[in-house]
């Protein structure tokens, strides 16, 4: 009887601890990744998909929004205190380098990404219509690429047909400088070279919120 006992508790545990696994290893919500990222959930108070066409240009009648306006419609968050934008020197894919502090008097938008993140790819094409229609020299994008093989991306942004400044972090060293525990992390630095604010998750770069955002943090 004894051993009867033991026997059925044997498996029962194992039934539990086969429970359990599965359960651990199906949990998708924000999947890990490599060197501890993660891909960012959702954005669900995001004002509309991120997609691959050019959102709704804003008429000459539409009210124009305030950066306060601006930043609630793409979510964004305020540092709790101000602060200058930690400076920092990258190589780029085409052998050259990017160096935040060589940008003052513009905005630019610091963006954390990787060939491997999905919603990284998905918001990629809102920041390249955000930066071909600022031409005017007050405004730039750098993307770091945190790939651990840098030779992947130079493939990827030809393929993609992306044109502005990408930096390669694959060591990580810059993305932990900035805190950043998920993918895509956006930074914007204001042209005094002041962080004014942060998204994580990706978001519509190319709407009338994002052009006030960039018009509003400029001034």
């Amino acid at each position: 009887m004894a051993r009867a006992l033991a026997l059925a508790a044997s498996v029962a545990l194992v039934g539990l601890v086969v429970v359990v696994t599965v359960f651990v290893a199906t949990r998708a919500d924000v999947p890990t990744l490599p060197g501890s990222l993660r891909v960012a959930p959702p954005v669900v108070a995001a004002s509309r998909p991120v997609a691959a066409e050019a959102s709704p240009a804003q008429t000459p009648n539409s009210p124009r929004l305030s950066l306060d306006e601006a930043m609630r419609e793409l979510d964004l968050v305020k540092p709790p205190r101000a602060r200058s934008a930690e400076d920092f020197t990258l190589p780029m894919p085409d052998g050259g380098t990017f160096r935040l502090s060589e940008h003052r008097g513009k905005v630019v938008l610091i963006n954390f990404w990787a060939t491997w993140c999905p919603p990284c790819r998905e918001e990629m094409p809102s920041m390249q219509r955000l930066y071909s229609g600022h031409r005017d020299g007050r405004f730039t994008i750098v993307a770091v690429a945190l790939d651990a093989s840098p030779t992947l991306v130079a493939p990827y942004l030809k393929q993609s047909g992306l044109t502005f400044p990408v930096a390669l972090d694959p060591r990580m060293d810059l993305a932990q400088t900035y805190g950043v525990r998920a993918l895509p992390a956006s930074f914007i630095v204001d042209p005094r070279g002041t962080l004014v604010a942060m998204a994580l998750g990706p978001r519509a770069w190319d709407g009338p919120a994002a052009r006030a955002l960039v018009d509003g943090v400029g001034r």
